[in-house]
């Protein structure tokens, strides 16, 4: 209304010019409110869908056991309340705020809005890569319908003559047998050259893998098809917005949860089950001196929280603004770190099962990522009774868990770029256009990931673009923002105006000074220890590669310093007088909406009380 509008441009000039109040922007017939979660549960189903996904599965149980079992537990809770919790509680916090994604939220210090194109291309990188993992789960999805699985035999059109169905490690435990013919015409000497089929379908079929980086090779039209397919189960969850994608996370973000429970009860049935999940959990106290477990516990959590990509950001802005956001992030918190945990149990009752089955030790067939996903749990399904049912089963969770994480990645990255673009006049049909051009590029980017050379490609973007340094670094500057620049008492300010009370002092605490140093504390020991990247071990990348991936790094790092000196240059007057012009807030309309309580108070003011005027409104603000 004229006269909130009048009280709000009294409310903004009493502040006087010395005083940080703000500018209010959005204001205007062309103004749209933003639309919210239909009910709350749909963000935190979202917020699950997006933050659990693949590395609880495949990632947490491996760094667990190779970094002393449970004794893991320490430092990774440890890093969970001083670096994890504040900064997926910094990132929901703001989003609901300033109802706004991942690059406006920052117009609370706009000359750092560089943060949030920072944001915006590690969620595209991600978006890019990550959608290939599902690719191959389909494709092995669609494999596991038939009465025998391809990977389970050698006498299909991609194996070699060193392929070997069933590996007899056992009978050549006396090295005086090396000469001794074990299975068919194969000794034990050839034994050590011996491939299972598993990897030669994994490598030969799926993959069809050239020998690097630098020979491209042909296309696989098989999963070319995969992807297409994927891309467009993404694209139909995400181009009605939250009101769908809300709907559809239900489902996505629970039945995995049913299939790592079923998967539990079959694994802890089976031989040798027991003696994995020792070997997962037993500790060795004498881990916790390595500097590397506490790196590992450091960098999981960052990966695993999802923090750095903006799509928090996002989904936050959807909430009511009297969302009790705080006590979300603990659950979210519990429900995440719980899911790791849970799913250890899972992966080495199996493991446990397949070691026992080929008489080796469990570290021979633990493996880690795409090895553990597309290798080892395939190869110990095949040797289940009805092995197709558990092999569509875990391929089925694969998808899902991805799913959910690749579209709300998706949702946050067109919510960016929509936010950019506010106001009733636009095309109808706006979000499923940006949607669709999203998608699409992401698509053709992918086609070099379907070639024979395309693995390497998707380990150059996995080891770069969205590695623990680029996450670490965005997360160093995302809590130096917020409580060196605009001042972590005033953000807790505001987050007590939204929830109605002030959260535990920790959390100020941890954004000003612990996290900042954790996170920058393990960057520069990622930095110190770089190795270049390298394929199994063996294939070392060309110079060339690694100049891509570091370009591909930079690309999202770069953004915050280049944009902070931009706006530095191109402002007019002292640096003094260009800090405080750039580091003044942009407030949004619904600001003043929430706070004309506040404003109708101001006004009742007698004439002379121009200092209670300053107070209250820095208070509120």
């Amino acid at each position: 209304s004229g006269k909130l509008k009048e009280k709000s441009d009294c409310l903004f000039a009493c502040a006087g010019p010395d005083k940080k109040a703000g500018v209010v922007t959005g204001a205007g017939p062309g103004y749209q409110e933003r639309e919210t979660w239909t009910r709350q549960m749909d963000f935190i189903m979202s917020c699950v869908g997006f933050a659990v996904g693949l590395g609880n599965v495949w990632r947490f149980p491996y760094l667990c056991y190779k970094n002393g079992g449970g004794v893991f537990l320490i430092p990774y809770l440890l890093i969970v309340f001083v670096g994890g919790i504040p900064i997926f509680f910094l990132e929901i916090a703001l989003g609901q705020f300033m109802k706004a994604g991942s690059i406006n939220v920052w117009n609370i210090a706009p000359l750092f809005k560089g943060l949030g194109y920072a944001s915006m291309v590690i969620v595209f990188f991600c978006n890019t890569y990550y959608i290939m993992v599902l690719a191959w789960g389909f494709y092995y999805l669609i494999k596991s319908f038939n009465a025998t699985l391809p990977w389970s035999t050698c006498d299909n059109e991609w194996n070699t003559p060193s392929c070997m169905e069933f590996f007899h490690h056992q009978d050549c435990n006396n090295g005086s047998l090396a000469n001794t013919t074990i299975s068919g015409n194969m000794t034990c000497a050839d034994l050590a050259n011996a491939r299972s089929p598993i990897i030669e379908f994994w490598e030969n079929k799926v993959l069809n893998i050239s020998s690097g980086l630098e020979e491209t090779g042909e296309f696989n039209w098989e999963l070319i098809l995969c992807l297409m397919a994927v891309w467009v189960m993404v694209y139909f969850c995400v181009w009605k917005g939250v009101k769908s994608t809300g709907k559809i996370v239900y489902f996505t973000a629970t039945f995995p949860y049913v299939v790592l429970i079923i998967l539990l009860v079959r694994g802890v049935t089976l031989p040798g089950a027991y003696d994995g999940i020792m070997y997962y959990i037993k500790p060795d106290w004498s881990k916790l001196g390595e500097a590397q477990v506490w790196i590992d516990a450091g960098t999981q959590i960052f990966f695993s929280y999802a923090i750095g990509l903006g799509a928090l950001t996002a989904l936050g802005s959807y909430n009511r603004f009297n969302n009790d956001c705080y006590k979300d992030a603990f659950v979210l918190a519990l429900i995440n770190s719980g899911t790791s945990f849970f799913a250890g149990f899972v992966v080495f009752s199996i493991l446990g099962f397949m070691a026992a089955e080929q008489g080796v030790d469990i570290s021979q067939v633990a493996e880690s990522g795409p090895g553990l996903a597309f290798i080892a749990y395939p190869m110990a399904v095949s040797l289940m009774p009805v092995a197709p049912l558990w092999a569509a089963l875990f391929f089925f969770m694969l998808l899902l868990l991805g799913l959910d994480s690749q579209f709300v990645g998706v949702e946050g990255f067109v919510t960016g770029i929509l936010d950019l673009f506010p106001g009733n006049n636009h095309h109808r049909y706006k979000r499923e256009i940006a949607v669709a051009i999203c998608c699409l590029l992401c698509f053709i980017i992918d086609l070099s990931m379907v070639t024979q050379g395309g693995m390497y490609v998707f380990q150059l973007f996995d080891y770069y673009s969205a590695s623990g340094m680029t996450l670490l670094w965005q997360a160093f500057w995302e809590c130096i923002v917020v409580a060196w620049v605009y001042g972590a008492d005033r953000f807790m300010d505001d987050i007590a105006r939204m929830i109605g009370y002030r959260p535990f002092p920790w959390m100020k605490w941890c954004w000003s000074f612990i996290t900042p140093c954790v996170c920058m504390g393990i960057f520069l020991f990622h930095l110190v220890n770089y190795k270049p990247l390298t394929y199994n071990n063996v294939y070392v990348y060309p110079w060339w590669g690694e100049v891509i991936g570091w370009c591909l790094a930079l690309s999202s790092m770069l953004c915050i310093p280049v944009s902070l000196l931009y706006k530095l240059f191109r402002a007019k007057g002292t640096f003094k007088e260009r800090w405080a012009h750039l580091t003044n807030p942009v407030w949004g309309v619904h600001h003043l909406e929430y706070m004309a309580p506040d404003i109708k108070s101001l006004t009742s003011l007698s004439p002379g009380t121009d200092d209670n005027k300053v107070i209250i409104f820095e208070s509120v603000m």
